[in-house]
């Protein structure tokens, strides 16, 4: 199993939201198609079809795990895969 896919596995399982690395989860969003852009130590993602903005901040070098859960949703409720 790739790299890749597990990150996206142990997001959507959502048992290790604090455990998510933040350059990863950025990452992740990217390839969902997302565009990201930066304002202070905002990265804000948005996507065509899909009414969310994403809001991400770090915490330390992982995402915080509220925005996790967040991303889950969208991800779960669009059915959105990598492009």
């Amino acid at each position: 199993m790739s790299r890749r896919t597990r990150l996206r596995q142990r997001i959507l399982e959502g048992r290790s939201d604090a455990n998510i690395r933040f350059d990863e989860l950025c990452a992740l969003l990217l390839r969902l198609g997302f565009v990201e852009r930066v304002r202070g130590s905002h990265h804000i993602f948005r996507k065509e079809g899909v009414t969310e903005r994403l809001n991400l901040q770090r915490d330390g070098s992982n995402a915080k795990p509220y925005q996790v859960r967040q991303v889950r949703q969208v991800i779960l409720k669009y059915q959105l895969e990598e492009e």
